[in-house]
C-alpha cells in the first residue's frame, strides 16, 4: 500500500515553532526557555500582558496563560473570586483564574491538538486575540472591585455597560 504523501515528506514542525512564528508577526519580545515553553510580552489598552505558552506531549495540547499586569491585595481576593466566577459565565473560550502566589489575575486557554502535528498560525492568533479581547473587556471590572470597592455584580454591570447613540 502506498502512502498518499510519498516523496513529499514535510519537515517536522514543533507546535512551539508556530507560536514563535506568530509572535514574530506581532513584533513582540519573546523568549523560548526550552522546547515546550515560550514567554512573550504584549501591550494592551489598559496594561501590558505577559503571555506564557506551554506544550504538553502527554496531553497533545498547547496552553496559553495571559497574566494581567495587576496585583490584587489579599483583602480583595474574596471579592475578586466572585468577579472571576461572573466573568467565566460569560466566556465561550478559556477562563479567568487567580495566580495566588502573585495575587495576579490571568486568562487561560488550551488548544487540544491530538493527531495534529502543530497548530496553524491562525489558531495561535485566535488564542492570543481571544485572550487580549477578554482581558481588555474585564480589566475595568477588576479595577472597580480592587480600587473602587464595588461588589462583583456592580463591577460587572459597570464594566460591561454598553453605550447607545452618539454624543
Amino acid at each position: 500500500m502506498h502512502s498518499l504523501h510519498a516523496g513529499s515528506e514535510m519537515p517536522h514542525v514543533h507546535p512551539m515553532d508556530m507560536v514563535e512564528r506568530t509572535i514574530t508577526l506581532y513584533e513582540w519580545q519573546s523568549e523560548r526557555s526550552c522546547d515546550s515553553e515560550i514567554r512573550a510580552q504584549a501591550p494592551g489598552k489598559w496594561c501590558d500582558y505577559n503571555f506564557f505558552f506551554t506544550w504538553s506531549d502527554n496531553a497533545e495540547a498547547m496552553q496559553l496563560t495571559c497574566a494581567i499586569d495587576m496585583r490584587i491585595p489579599k483583602e480583595q481576593r474574596v471579592a475578586v473570586h466572585g468577579l472571576l466566577m461572573r466573568a467565566n459565565e460569560l466566556l465561550w473560550l478559556g477562563h479567568f483564574t487567580l495566580w495566588l502566589d502573585e495575587g495576579q489575575p490571568m486568562f487561560r486557554h488550551a488548544l487540544p491538538l491530538r493527531g495534529a502535528e502543530a497548530p496553524t498560525i491562525g489558531q495561535v492568533q485566535d488564542m492570543i486575540e481571544t485572550a487580549i479581547y477578554e482581558c481588555e473587556r474585564f480589566y475595568p471590572a477588576f479595577q472597580y472591585v480592587i480600587w473602587g470597592g464595588h461588589s462583583a455584580k456592580d463591577a460587572m454591570d459597570m464594566a460591561l455597560l454598553e453605550t447607545v447613540g452618539e454624543a
